[in-house]
């Protein structure tokens, strides 16, 4: 059985007041919930004092990005020890955003992941497709390109490090949300693609999140479908009464 996640990427918001503010609220709402991860991946200049604050919560922290060295002449670059000291357990790696704004290629998410996974972060592995793509039928060949460069020469062993999130970048921030539909049948071919690649019981334990517009009014819908494991949740995580609506999807 699969342990759901819930994770939330604050992207560039709240300075310290405020997100000491929303993790404190967060944590009085969900401070029963005990069969769901819970992640909240604020800014770098916030991480440590949201850690702190969530020392005895069963919240975890994750950086929003992280660089493939561990040190070095890297201006301005955050290396996953560095995230680590932080207090975080997870990163975020290959997020739509970092690879169109940023110029992030499969390549440099590969090295990012598999230098996250040496530090002992578990990373959190964005894939998806773009409008464009999705309209010419090329989802699946995007994905399938994505998961094979990003995962390239991970063993079995450090794939169990590994979460996928699946965000078609047509949907995130846009208010569109993928049908049930279109997202289990990303997850599924997803979670075939894992198995082809190393075993049907790795695939059967990895986790895959859906990712996009991700609201109280939709997660249960989503959550039913049978390869959907939880969710990259961005706009809705940024309130701690709507985050946890969202990680309480079963109530």
């Amino acid at each position: 059985m699969r342990m759901p996640v819930i994770a939330g990427n604050w992207k560039l918001f709240k300075k310290t007041a405020e997100a000491l503010q929303l993790v404190q609220e967060l944590s009085s709402l969900v401070k029963d919930v005990e069969d769901i991860e819970i992640i909240v991946a604020p800014s770098f200049t916030v991480l440590g004092p949201v850690r702190s604050l969530l020392f005895d919560s069963p919240i975890s922290v994750a950086g929003q990005d992280c660089f493939w060295e561990e040190e070095g002449p890297y201006t301005g670059e955050v290396s996953p020890n560095m995230l680590i000291d932080a207090g975080c357990s997870h990163v975020i790696i290959g997020h739509s955003e970092r690879r169109q704004l940023f110029d992030e290629t499969d390549e440099k998410v590969n090295k990012k992941i598999r230098a996250a996974i040496r530090a002992g972060l578990t990373a959190i592995f964005c894939i998806g497709e773009t409008l464009q793509e999705r309209e010419a039928d090329q989802t699946f060949t995007v994905l399938n390109t994505q998961i094979k460069k990003g995962i390239e020469n991970l063993s079995p062993d450090e794939m169990k490090h590994v979460i996928l999130a699946y965000e078609p970048v047509w949907a995130i921030g846009t208010g569109k949300t993928a049908t049930d539909e279109q997202a289990q049948e990303s997850h599924a071919f997803i979670r075939r693609l894992i198995a082809e690649l190393y075993s049907s019981s790795l695939a059967d334990g990895i986790r895959i999140l859906y990712g996009g517009s991700v609201k109280p009014d939709n997660i249960r819908s989503l959550m039913v479908q049978p390869d959907i494991d939880g969710a990259l949740v961005g706009g809705a995580s940024l309130t701690a009464e709507s985050f946890a609506s969202i990680i309480h999807f079963r109530k």
